[in-house]
């Protein structure tokens, strides 16, 4: 049971990155069209879209992926805690 929650907490972990790493390419001139950055869009942008919808950018700076970050980060936590729990009642 533990594998299966260090696996979770290791992909969120992982995506967090991929989120960052996709944020960085757009401080750079056709980075997202390279093949790294059209992977990158597939995987980030459909997670990203509902921040967006919610949080509007404040003058030219997208706060939202900030906010996606830190809702992965809350998730990781989550799941620390739930795994505590359940050794707790088992």
């Amino acid at each position: 049971m533990e594998w299966v929650f260090s696996l979770l907490q290791q992909v969120i972990r992982i995506y967090s990155y991929a989120l960052i790493v996709y944020i960085l390419m757009s401080w750079f001139p056709n980075a997202r069209e390279s093949s790294i950055g059209q992977f990158l869009t597939r995987i980030c942008e459909p997670y990203l879209e509902p921040f967006r919808k919610i949080i509007p950018p404040i003058g030219m700076m997208d706060i939202s992926p900030i906010v996606a970050i830190l809702v992965l980060n809350l998730a990781i936590g989550g799941l620390s805690s739930v795994y505590g729990w359940l050794l707790q009642v088992i």
